[in-house]
């Protein structure tokens, strides 16, 4: 069992190693396993997982999704947002660098992703407080930890990954990130204040006040946002959708707030539909190689051994999640959020099943140690973003966003000792 480990893991570091794409390895490292390991017909388990795992119905959900996200890419939406925020925030200590938080929040809850939260609040937010006269590093710190919370914040793509992984419902996944990604948003704002009190005269002054009349008429901006969360997220809870069809409804209702914003033409929707079936492909393969991988790993036991020899380390549920943190951080530093939790998910699960840790709550727990590692170098996909809309350094770039990888550290203590944070909404769904 040590030298199939061993192999295995060499193996998969060297493939990795060499520039081949995430799917492809999962599959060789299964192929590799099986063939090499155990006496089962290679072909035929390559054929009915990937065949049997390619049409899931929960899948569905998946790329449209990530079609919605593209459509309010391309919108004025980002634009809308931060006319709408800007003047509430004047009187905040940290002034206009909430809207950073804020706003990769809202965009969050419709986009589902990190990278795109990233991209289309970058463009927008940072020449705009640069030019204002914000802490440059402050201003890419807040973005980059800010934006990964695309990856928490349902409809979160990498939660209906999970989902379909482990077999858990995704409306459940859904609802147990709200309350995880509210705290983070709060973690961040806190960190801003104490941040503007030590340094106030890093802050630009405060710019004078609007008319109330003029602040609502503002925020007026916001109403489309509001109601396609609501629209989305609210049609999950009350039990009237599916995620699959609530995700229509989003695409829906994102194709109309183009249309009426003036955004939406024939190129736009052809950019969008092309961009949403590269990413939809791209995480489908990956998707079913890591199924085969899954079966494969069944097949030699490895799972089963090493979840009986961590059994018998006697570690604690508490040193068990401090294992598993470092070693996805870790894991994290070379790879995807997506390929961690698909790469993991088969030989981590049987542990935690036998630790008695609840699976919707790891989930949660894990997608949050996902958004720590991408904004640590060398692979932190947000760290690429920035780096590519600023022309800085990317170690410069990860010391700006340093602070908030310790704040997402203390979200997960917090989760911890209070599971409820997470846990609540979901049971409070009922069937």
């Amino acid at each position: 069992m040590l030298v199939m480990m061993t192999v295995l893991f060499v193996t998969l570091l060297l493939l990795l190693g060499s520039g081949v794409w995430v799917a492809f390895s999962l599959l060789g490292l299964g192929w590799l396993g099986l063939s090499q390991f155990t006496s089962v017909p290679t072909g035929d388990v390559l054929a009915s997982n990937v065949w049997g795992d390619s049409y899931s119905w929960e899948l569905t959900a998946l790329p449209m999704f990530i079609w919605m996200g593209e459509i309010l890419f391309r919108s004025r939406l980002a634009d809308d947002m931060f006319t709408g925020l800007s003047p509430w925030m004047q009187r905040i200590p940290g002034r206009l660098l909430h809207t950073n938080v804020i706003g990769c929040g809202l965009f969050a809850a419709v986009s589902g992703s990190s990278a795109a939260t990233c991209a289309t609040m970058g463009r927008m937010t940072i020449p705009e407080l640069t030019r204002r006269g914000y802490d440059e590093q402050l201003v890419i710190g807040t973005l980059a930890g800010s934006a990964t919370l695309g990856l928490l914040i349902p409809p979160s793509i990498i939660l209906i990954v999970y989902g379909v992984a482990t077999d858990q419902s995704i409306a459940r996944l859904f609802m147990a990130g709200i309350f995880p990604g509210l705290l983070l948003i709060s973690l961040f704002a806190g960190y801003l204040m104490l941040w503007s009190w030590r340094f106030p005269d890093k802050v630009p002054p405060a710019e004078s006040g609007l008319p109330l009349g003029e602040k609502l008429r503002r925020a007026r901006r916001l109403i489309p946002l509001l109601a396609l969360i609501v629209g989305v997220i609210g049609s999950i809870y009350a039990g009237l959708a599916s995620p699959t069809e609530a995700a229509a409804v989003g695409v829906v209702l994102s194709l109309l707030l183009a249309r009426v914003q003036g955004s939406m033409n024939g190129g736009v929707f052809r950019d969008a539909l092309l961009g949403a079936v590269r990413t939809s492909t791209m995480i489908a393969f990956i998707l079913a190689g890591a199924s085969f991988l899954t079966a494969a790993m069944g097949f030699t036991g490895l799972p089963r051994e090493l979840a009986a020899w961590i059994g018998t380390l006697g570690l604690s549920p508490v040193m068990l999640l401090a294992a598993l943190t470092l070693f996805f951080i870790l894991l994290g530093c070379f790879l995807d959020g997506i390929s961690v939790v698909v790469l993991t998910t088969s030989i981590m699960l049987p542990m935690v099943e036998a630790a008695g840790i609840d699976l919707i709550w790891f989930g949660i727990y894990l997608v949050v140690v996902v958004e720590m590692s991408q904004i640590t170098p060398p692979v932190g996909f947000n760290l690429f973003v920035l780096q590519g809309m600023t022309g800085r350094n990317i170690l410069s770039i990860a010391w700006a966003a340093m602070p908030f990888f310790f704040l997402m550290m203390l979200g997960v203590v917090l989760i911890s000792v209070f599971p409820g944070i997470v846990t609540w909404l979901p049971q409070a769904m009922g069937n």
